[in-house]
């Protein structure tokens, strides 16, 4: 099935300005997110803000704005199993098929010596519930976590009317799970050496 709905959201517009308006000629619909929708928007591609799409505000100073059912449903499901498509039409949820997320910088905020509360803040936490979410469901979900794979998956959609192949999927859940594995351990390391 071709990629129809995508979720961007990222710190590093790097490479944007030619996937995004790729994605538009195959009519991907984008849910996007603060400043990821208003650079897209300034190139010119339409895109609706993720809480328009759950009908759920942004909320906690941005702490909770993509941890929806609606999000995640939309990621998880098995798209030839009838349950979860039953649960998806009985809840209004659309299937998400491409991911496209970078983490907030935590490695780079604490390398710049940030009090402990900027550190804090700087966990990224609906993030990474989206790439694993993802990763998980790599048989149906595509997952980008790093703009250098952007490349690949225009020629992989090229090739394959829109969709991508399960070999191309795998190895960028993979990817996805050596990140949040590097990610953790940087949070742990700082932590560990934290004082109160």
């Amino acid at each position: 099935m071709p990629i129809q709905r995508a979720i961007i959201s990222v710190s590093n517009k790097i490479g944007l300005s030619e996937l995004g308006p790729f994605l538009k000629t195959y009519n991907v619909e984008i849910l996007s997110t603060g400043g990821t929708k208003k650079y897209l928007e300034s190139l010119g591609i339409e895109t609706l803000e993720i809480s328009a799409y759950t009908g759920f505000p942004e909320i906690m100073d941005g702490r909770v704005k993509t941890l929806h059912p609606k999000v995640h449903g939309g990621i998880l499901n098995i798209r030839d199993n009838k349950d979860h498509q039953k649960a998806m039409e009985l809840h209004g949820i659309k299937p998400i098929d491409l991911i496209i997320v970078n983490l907030y910088p935590f490695r780079e905020v604490v390398a710049a010596k940030c009090t402990f509360e900027e550190a804090i803040e700087n966990i990224d936490i609906g993030g990474p519930s989206m790439i694993r979410a993802a990763a998980k469901n790599f048989r149906y979900v595509t997952v980008i976590v790093d703009p250098d794979d952007y490349p690949e998956l225009m020629k992989n959609m090229r090739a394959n009317n829109g969709d991508t192949t399960l070999e191309f999927r795998f190895y960028l859940a993979k990817k996805v799970f050596n990140l949040t594995y590097q990610y953790d351990r940087a949070i742990f390391e700082y932590l560990a050496s934290a004082k109160l």
